[in-house]
């Protein structure tokens, strides 16, 4: 029997994973998937935080990553350097400070996350914040995309790249800082690269690889949430291998039917 808060669940499941795996497919494009990972593990200190003082996981992890997301576009402006590069720089510091102030017996909550945590309030937020993001990130698609393909044209077309950058970074900011309740601080990138390299495959052009990359996002995100109430394991895990699973199967079908 359906609860109310399974039913919060999916509902946080269907809009988050849906955002993820739009933001994913913009990443793949600027081939920065790979690099959410790392970026992802700077909310670990606010995850910590918040259950050491028992508030919202995804309060404590925004913050947190939001902070990481302003030095990473600081250090971009200033120095150059690539985006990714910065961002990796964040990896270590994130677990250090987590597992230094993390609270007895949290480590697996705040890796792997806790749906159960997930209220009417967490879910309607959920749904907001991911439309809000769905919305912006529509706005700003065709611009990241041009200041990927030359930096140069763009700001000749007269896109303001760091302020568009830093509209990118924010969002991807919200989306992590979401994902924590449902996947957790590790296993934020399952919901933002694996829609977005299974979307390629299927794709056969821009518009439907976007449109792929959310479908996928919230199909994933159903099937290892539904797989909660069976299995008895994380959410997070359980998406994350529903999402690897669901890849490799849609690479050897299109293997194979290359080959027939």
């Amino acid at each position: 029997m359906m609860t109310n808060q399974f039913l919060y669940s999916l509902i946080s499941g269907i809009f988050i994973g849906g955002i993820a795996g739009y933001l994913g497919t913009l990443m793949l494009l600027k081939k920065m998937t790979v690099a959410v990972d790392p970026l992802s593990h700077f909310v670990l200190p606010g995850v910590a935080v918040a259950l050491l003082y028992s508030f919202d996981p995804s309060v404590g992890a925004f913050a947190s990553i939001l902070l990481g997301v302003i030095l990473v576009w600081l250090f971009e402006t200033k120095t150059k350097l690539p985006t990714e590069t910065l961002i990796a720089l964040l990896f270590t510091a994130g677990v250090a400070i987590a597992l230094l102030i993390s609270p007895s017996g949290s480590l697996e909550e705040i890796f792997t996350g806790n749906i159960s945590q997930i209220g009417p309030m967490s879910a309607a937020a959920a749904a907001v914040f991911s439309l809000l993001i769905f919305f912006v990130l529509q706005k700003i698609y065709s611009k990241i995309i041009l200041m990927e393909i030359s930096e140069d044209l763009a700001i000749m077309e007269g896109v303001n790249t760091k302020k568009y950058l830093l509209i990118y970074l924010i969002s991807l900011a919200l989306i992590v800082a979401l994902e924590v309740k449902i996947v957790g601080g590790l296993m934020t990138a399952a919901l933002v690269a694996v829609p977005a390299i299974t979307a390629k495959l299927l794709s056969r052009n821009l518009k439907q690889y976007a449109w792929f990359g959310v479908t996928l996002g919230i199909i994933f995100s159903v099937i290892g949430i539904m797989l909660t109430k069976i299995i008895n394991q994380p959410a997070g895990i359980l998406i994350t291998l529903t999402a690897v699973l669901t890849f490799i199967v849609v690479l050897l079908l299109k293997t194979l039917l290359a080959r027939i």
